[in-house]
C-alpha cells in the first residue's frame, strides 16, 4: 500500500560474455495472490556503465508514471565460474594443492573475507514431472547461494536431462543455504516449478 516503496535489496548477477548486455527490470503490483498488474519496465545498458564504481541511476518507467532509483556496480567477475564436467576447475591435482595451502590453518587470518568457495557438479535429473501436453518437459536447473544465482542450459523434451556442468561460487556467509531448483522452460511464460532441494553449507 505504497506509491513510494523502499526495498533496499541487493542482488548479484554474474555477467558472462555470452549473455546480452541489457538488464531488464519489471515493477509489479499485487492485489492478492491471484491478481498481479505490471506497473512498468525499464532497461539498463550494462556496457555503457563505468566499471569498478557504484552508479546511481534514476530510471523512468516506460509507458507508465513513476521511476526507479537504483545503485548499479559493474565489477570483474571473481571466484564464479561455469564449466563443462571434462574441464572441472578442481580436477587438476596441482590446483587442488594450491587451494589446500590457500585455506590452510596457517593462512586463516590472511584474508578475512575469503571464507572459501563451493563447487557444485550438476550431473542430471531423473524421472521429472511432465509439464507439457506431450508428456515431456524442457528442464533447466537454477543454483542459488545467498544472492548469487547461476543456471544450466535447457534440455528440451526430456524427463531425464543430463547437464554435466560445474558451478563455482565464492562463499560470503558459512550459514548460507544452497538452493537447487529445477524448472520447465515455457516460452515467454514464467517457467513451471519441477522440484527443489536445499543444502545448508554447514552440512557439507
Amino acid at each position: 500500500k505504497s506509491a513510494n516503496p523502499q526495498w533496499r535489496e541487493q542482488f548479484d548477477f554474474h555477467y558472462f560474455s555470452d549473455r546480452k548486455d541489457m538488464l531488464d527490470i519489471e515493477v509489479w503490483r499485487k492485489d492478492n495472490k491471484k491478481h498481479e498488474e505490471l506497473l512498468g519496465t525499464c532497461q539498463v545498458d550494462i556496457t555503457a556503465l563505468p566499471m569498478k564504481q557504484t552508479n546511481c541511476l534514476e530510471l523512468p518507467l516506460e509507458k507508465h508514471p513513476g521511476s526507479l532509483l537504483m545503485l548499479v556496480a559493474v565489477a570483474p567477475c571473481t571466484g564464479v565460474s561455469i564449466s563443462d564436467l571434462c574441464v572441472c576447475p578442481l580436477g587438476d591435482l596441482s590446483e587442488r594443492q594450491q587451494i589446500s595451502q590457500r585455506y590452510s590453518l596457517r593462512n586463516s587470518f590472511r584474508d578475512m573475507k575469503d571464507i572459501g568457495f563451493l563447487q557444485v557438479k550438476v550431473l542430471k535429473a531423473v524421472d521429472l514431472l511432465a509439464a507439457d501436453f506431450a508428456g515431456k518437459s524442457d528442464p533447466f536447473c537454477v543454483l542459488e547461494l545467498g544472492n548469487d544465482s547461476l543456471q544450466t542450459h535447457t534440455v528440451y523434451k526430456n524427463l531425464n536431462p543430463e547437464w554435466n556442468k560445474v558451478f563455482t561460487f565464492p562463499i560470503k556467509d558459512i550459514h548460507d543455504v544452497l538452493e537447487v531448483t529445477v524448472f520447465d522452460e515455457d516460452g515467454d511464460k514464467p517457467p513451471d516449478f519441477l522440484g527443489k532441494v536445499a543444502i545448508p553449507l554447514l552440512s557439507v
